[in-house]
């Protein structure tokens, strides 16, 4: 059975695989043993932050899938909170499985009890399957995002 809870630093090395194994993840992903610094640092980051999580999905104690969930705080639409879901992966051995929309009815249920009035993600024009199952929960390509790299 499949269990969802916030990730742990042990996860890291299945958490950095999972985001290491698709086209985009291994022309800018460095998976290693040892784990490069950075991704201990981002890690140990994201635990201080309050309102910022990785979550996973574990099948018989294996890390499967994975997300990252921020709570936003807002003054936009009557200071309304919401919630931002990145770094979406799932184990190639689950794709199709069902786990990918158990794991963001997971994360959906996390904002909806944190109070937040909307989700949004990005996700990659050249992903294309991602786009249809990201619609087919609802999502709405409504807006165009934009990024500045630094």
């Amino acid at each position: 059975m499949v269990e969802f809870r916030a990730a742990t630093a042990a996860d890291l090395p299945a958490i950095v695989r999972l985001l290491a194994d698709d086209e985009l993840g291994a022309k800018r992903e460095r998976y290693a043993d040892p784990l490069p610094r950075e991704y201990i640092d981002a890690f140990a980051a994201i635990e201080r932050q309050h309102g910022n999580s990785v979550i996973v999905a574990t099948l018989d104690g294996r890390v499967v899938g994975c997300l990252q969930l921020t709570f936003i705080p807002g003054l936009a639409r009557l200071g309304m909170a919401r919630a931002q879901i990145e770094g979406v992966r799932i184990d190639r051995s689950q794709r199709g499985e069902g786990l990918g929309e158990a794991m963001f009815r997971h994360a959906i249920a996390l904002a909806k009890a944190q109070g937040c009035g909307l989700v949004q993600l990005t996700t990659d024009k050249s992903r294309p399957d991602a786009h249809r199952f990201y619609e087919r929960l609802g999502f709405v390509a409504s807006h165009a995002g934009m990024k500045l790299a630094l």
